[in-house]
C-alpha cells in the first residue's frame, strides 16, 4: 500500500490524497460503506460500483468468522472473489465486537473468550489468530486486535485496556511480520489508537502507534456514545501526534456533519453503519438537510429525492414514491433509502475533496456544517 499526500487546506488540517492498493486507488478523504457479513444490506455490489461509486468498503471478521466461516472463504479465494466486490476491502479486527457484546465475552491477556451470538458456541480470539483470520478473508487493510472501552470509562480502566491494546499490538505486528498473505497480493496492517477521552491517554496511545511505523492509522474507541465535541477534542488531539504521510483513519463515525468536522481536524478515512441503517428506517441524508420521509407532509411531493444528488437513485424517484415504499412496506424502500444515504456521503467527501484541493475547504465546511443539520 502506497500513501501520497497531495494538499493540506491552509484554512484547517484537512487533507487530500491517494491510496494505492492491489484492489485500487482510493481517494481521501473518504468513506467506507460497511458491509458487515460480505454484503452492505439492500445494495447490490454492482449499485455499490455505478451508482454509490464507492471506492472501498469494509467487511467484519468476528461476523465472517462465524458465517460464512473460514472455510468457506479459503475455498472461494478470499472474500473479493466470495462476494464478487473487485476493488479495495478493509476488514475490522472484532475488537469493536468485542466492546458490544460485553455480556457474552471475556478479556484475559491471552485474548477475548466469547460466545456466537448465533448459536451460543465458545470462541477465542487473540492477536496472532485475528491477523490468520484476517489474512484468511483477504482484506487490502487489516486492523490490529483491540478493546474498544466503553464510555465513560474510569481513567483507570481507560489506562488499562490502552496497555492491553498495546500489547496486543505488537503481538498483531509479530504475527502480520510471520505470515503471508493468502491470495498473493499485498495485506496492510493498521494499529488502532485507544485512551478514552482521556487527553493524557489519547496522546501517549497515538505516540506508541506512531513508533511502530505502520503504513497507517487507526482512532478507536470514539463515537460510543461520548458529546460531539469530545470526539472532536480527542481527534483533534490524536491527529497532532500522527505522521503526515501515512492515513488516518477514524472508525465508525458518523453523520455528515461529524465527517466534515474531523476532516478539518485531519482524517482521511471514514466508515459508519448510519447511511444505511438510518436509511432503512426512512431517515435521509440530504445537501439540504437530514429528512424524515415516512412523514405525510411528503405525500404529495414529487420533487426529486435530493435534486442536487448526482445519484440516478436521488433524483429520478421523487419523495412521495419513496414514502409511498415505506408505508407500503416494499423492499425497494429500503434498496433506494440505502443508496441514497450512501451515494450523498460518496458525494460530500468527493466535494471536500474538491474543495480542499481548491484551498476553499474551511469557509465552505462552516456552511455546510450548519445546512446539513437542519431538520426539514
Amino acid at each position: 500500500m502506497e500513501f501520497e499526500l497531495i494538499s493540506t487546506d491552509s484554512g484547517s488540517g484537512a487533507r487530500a490524497g491517494k491510496i494505492t492498493t492491489a484492489h485500487g486507488v482510493i481517494e481521501t478523504p473518504i468513506f467506507m460503506p460497511v458491509g458487515t457479513v460480505g454484503s452492505v444490506k439492500a445494495v447490490t455490489q454492482e449499485q455499490l460500483r455505478t451508482n454509490v461509486q464507492a471506492q472501498i468498503i469494509l467487511g467484519n471478521t468476528y461476523h465472517l468468522y462465524l458465517r460464512p466461516g473460514l472455510e468457506v472463504l479459503s475455498a472461494a479465494g478470499g472474500l473479493h472473489k466470495f462476494n464478487g466486490w473487485d476493488r479495495p476491502l478493509l476488514t475490522d479486527s472484532g475488537g469493536y465486537q468485542v466492546f458490544s457484546l460485553a455480556a457474552n465475552r471475556k478479556i484475559k491477556e491471552e485474548g477475548v473468550v466469547f460466545q456466537s451470538h448465533i448459536d451460543g458456541s465458545r470462541h477465542l480470539f487473540t492477536p496472532e489468530n485475528v491477523m490468520d483470520i484476517q489474512r484468511t478473508i483477504g482484506a487490502d487493510i487489516i486492523m490490529a486486535f483491540d478493546e474498544c472501552p466503553p464510555y465513560p470509562s474510569e481513567y483507570r480502566y481507560a489506562r488499562k485496556s490502552m496497555e492491553l491494546t498495546h500489547r496486543w499490538l505488537d503481538r498483531c505486528i509479530k504475527r502480520f511480520g510471520e505470515t503471508e498473505p493468502a491470495y498473493g497480493y499485498e495485506q496492510t496492517l493498521f494499529p488502532i489508537i485507544q485512551g478514552s477521552t482521556y487527553k493524557d491517554l489519547r496522546v501517549a496511545s497515538a505516540e506508541f502507534v506512531a513508533s511502530r511505523n505502520c503504513a497507517g492509522n487507526a482512532i478507536g474507541g470514539l463515537s460510543v456514545g461520548e458529546p460531539e465535541q469530545e470526539m472532536y477534542d480527542m481527534c483533534g488531539l490524536v491527529c497532532e501526534q500522527l505522521p503526515t504521510d501515512k492515513p488516518r483513519y477514524l472508525m465508525g463515525v458518523g453523520t455528515p456533519w461529524n465527517i466534515l468536522q474531523n476532516i478539518a481536524l485531519g482524517v482521511d478515512m471514514f466508515d459508519c453503519v448510519m447511511p444505511t441503517r438510518n436509511g432503512r428506517n426512512g431517515m435521509l441524508f440530504t445537501w439540504e438537510g437530514v429528512i424524515n420521509i415516512k412523514n405525510k407532509k411528503w405525500a404529495t411531493d414529487f420533487s426529486p429525492i435530493d435534486a442536487n444528488s448526482t445519484s440516478a437513485a436521488s433524483r429520478d424517484y421523487s419523495k412521495a414514491y419513496l414514502r409511498h415504499l415505506f408505508v407500503a412496506g416494499e423492499f425497494l424502500a429500503l434498496t433506494l433509502a440505502s443508496i441514497h444515504n450512501l451515494s450523498f456521503y460518496l458525494e460530500l467527501v468527493t466535494e471536500a475533496r474538491k474543495q480542499i484541493l481548491a484551498g476553499t475547504f474551511a469557509t465552505w465546511k462552516t456552511k455546510m456544517v450548519q445546512q446539513l443539520q437542519v431538520r426539514r
